[in-house]
């Protein structure tokens, strides 16, 4: 089902921004969070989740690991661009994936263990096609934003969003093995899988899932995201900001920038520029009304470009039905 075929009300809202805060949240205490029953939160998620507009995405956390993440842009021919980004898409390690610039360019993220992966990937895994025109990479350095805090949910009262609040992470050691895949990989599909299930996929006992869980969670290594296309949220029209900002004031103007409820992510990059944003607006006129009053005030941007996002292949490490185009 598409986008355009589904309104979401108050409640729905609610849902959404309590998924936001708790992805694993029990439907009972989101009920009492929103003043309604847990069937009707368990329907409602159920109606979002069957239409594809909502699901919960159990994702790794590589910073917690010592991982490198990278954005990746590459232009290609008009023509190549959709066989290209779904082959970005089909792949473990890209967690978002974006169709830019009128059809043009591709905009991928992704995390890498090693330094020598990275060369791997950088070097020898990205698609090798002379459609291919330019490929560039850039390391991200450090992030004041990121899609799981995105103020477009926000809809819940502190009091409300304080009884869903989980624990935080804890600092300490913490390692993956090669049994940890298979709860990742259901994760990754279905973010609140029930422990049955988890138990099915990875051969361990349930009390044992929910003891991984619990110490994944707590190192900060496993982290729940809500994929919900911003345009039901009547964010319409999204678009990516590459930034060169002066180096005395880069983090002053991350920090200005991730404060801006329109922004999703705001991350430190190497490159020709230093500083990348996602931003989600309203539609076109909204996006230009940001760009030329907003932006424009932090004076410390000497140069910006501005990519529309004209379809979403890929959204936080889940893979989109065909029909999902934003």
């Amino acid at each position: 089902m598409k986008t355009d075929t589904v309104t979401l009300d108050d409640i729905d809202r609610g849902l959404v921004h309590a998924l936001q805060i708790d992805g694993r949240a029990p439907f009972r205490l989101i009920g009492e969070a929103l003043g309604v029953s847990e069937n009707t939160v368990a329907r409602r998620y159920r109606r979002l989740r069957g239409a594809d507009v909502l699901r919960v995405v159990g994702t790794l956390n590589g910073a917690r690991l010592g991982y490198n993440a990278w954005t990746i842009r590459l232009r290609c021919t008009p023509d190549s661009a959709d066989a290209i980004s779904k082959a970005l898409a089909a792949r473990p390690d890209t967690s978002y994936v974006h169709l830019l610039s009128g059809g043009t360019e591709i905009s991928c993220s992704t995390q890498t263990p090693t330094s020598d992966e990275s060369e791997a990937l950088l070097l020898n895994k990205l698609p090798r096609t002379s459609r291919i025109t330019s490929v560039s990479a850039h390391l991200l350095l450090g992030n004041h934003a990121l899609p799981n805090n995105w103020a477009g949910p926000a809809r819940l009262a502190p009091e409300q969003a304080a009884l869903l609040a989980p624990p935080p992470a804890e600092d300490g050691d913490v390692s993956l093995g090669p049994a940890d895949r298979p709860l990742f990989d259901l994760l990754s599909r279905d973010g609140r899988a029930s422990h049955t299930e988890l138990a099915a996929a990875t051969g361990w006992s349930e009390a044992t899932v929910r003891r991984r869980l619990i110490a994944l969670r707590r190192a900060g290594a496993l982290v729940f995201l809500v994929d919900i296309p911003p345009a039901a949220l009547g964010f319409r029209t999204e678009a990516r900001l590459w930034m060169s900002v002066r180096p005395s004031r880069l983090t002053a103007v991350a920090a200005a920038l991730a404060a801006h409820p329109e922004v999703s992510l705001v991350a430190q990059t190497t490159g020709q520029t230093n500083l990348l944003a996602a931003v989600s607006c309203r539609d076109s006129l909204d996006l230009a009304r940001y760009l030329t009053e907003r932006v424009a005030s932090l004076d410390a941007i000497h140069t910006m470009e501005t990519a529309p996002v004209i379809r979403t292949v890929k959204r936080s490490g889940a893979l989109l039905p065909l029909e999902r185009r934003r």
